[in-house]
């Protein structure tokens, strides 16, 4: 954990200005408001009646946060150059765009429904829903990898990690934060993930394949934020880029219980300032992974307490 304080310590003297804190901290709270007390994602970027018009909702629910965090910054900072660099602008228009896309892919539904009949089509659906949407993430990230950065680094984020001990105590330490948010309301509404198999008696077999899948869907996410968002716009930006990652990061965790989504931000920040001076997402992986599962964990022993 010694070194973890060490990459925090030195993002703070590098990075931390507390009036662009402030501003980035406000600017979350009135999304956060927005969504939770007013609807902001179900209303205006889940409601579209077109896929056009969901998609570009979401894009726009995305990029606000994200682009937002990045034109605030010339006001505090000096070293600010990257806005003249093409790839910061390819890479700021289009992540939002990629992400969007793969919330709103739905090409493979219909064969799924066809295929399967119900109601065992909702468990195949929803179990390679997951699977599908990895393969429509990282295929862009894998294009820009090779046509921006395949000379100059591996795949974003493959480098393997000197110690898994760190991101293991990381897990301990979220035990008791899980446990009380299990007692949460809006918590037992969401988690487990895996409860819809209850109403169409799924086996022990389609609770296993659920979760595996479930759980490979944090692989494109890490990938997605800690290494493409991190390691794409190191080489641009430095350390300016792990804020505006963890508003984005927050951005998708708008349909999640409100906890959830506040504890985005930090957690993002926390495996952003990783991934950055680790140049792997190995950590962040199981950091992500271990708590998405412990959450399905806690989920399961909420219902039965209940």
């Amino acid at each position: 954990m010694q070194q973890i304080f060490k990459y925090i310590r030195s993002f703070y003297e590098k990075e931390f200005n507390l009036f662009y804190f402030l501003l980035i901290v406000a600017m979350l709270a009135v999304i956060i408001y927005l969504n939770y007390w007013h609807g902001l994602e179900k209303k205006y970027a889940a409601s579209g009646k077109t896929w056009l018009a969901q998609f570009g909702g979401y894009y726009l629910l995305y990029f606000i946060p994200f682009a937002a965090a990045f034109l605030l910054q010339p006001l505090f900072f000096n070293n600010c150059s990257y806005f003249s660099n093409t790839w910061f602008w390819v890479i700021l228009f289009l992540a939002p765009a990629m992400f969007s896309f793969r919330v709103n892919f739905n090409f493979h539904h219909s064969l799924i429904t066809d295929h399967w009949s119900a109601p065992q089509n909702i468990f195949y659906l929803r179990s390679l829903n997951w699977v599908v949407r990895v393969v429509v993430l990282l295929l862009p990230v894998l294009l820009i990898w090779w046509l921006k950065d395949k000379g100059n680094q591996p795949f974003y984020g493959v480098k393997k990690l000197d110690n898994l001990q760190p991101y293991l105590q990381m897990l301990l330490f979220m035990l008791p934060l899980l446990a009380l948010a299990a007692l949460q309301k809006d918590f037992q509404s969401v988690y487990p993930k895996a409860q819809f198999l209850k109403n169409i008696q799924g086996s022990r077999w389609q609770y296993i394949v659920y979760e595996l899948c479930y759980g490979f869907d944090f692989i494109s996410i890490e990938f997605f934020f800690r290494g493409f968002l991190i390691l794409a716009l190191a080489s641009i930006c430095g350390t300016h880029c792990i804020v505006p990652m963890a508003c984005f990061y927050c951005a998708i965790h708008l349909g999640k219980p409100m906890g959830e989504a506040i504890s985005s931000f930090w957690g993002g920040l926390l495996l952003g300032i990783i991934s950055y001076n680790t140049a792997s997402v190995w950590g962040g992986l199981i950091v992500h992974l271990g708590i998405a599962w412990l959450m399905e964990v806690a989920g399961w022993l909420a219902l039965v307490r209940r």
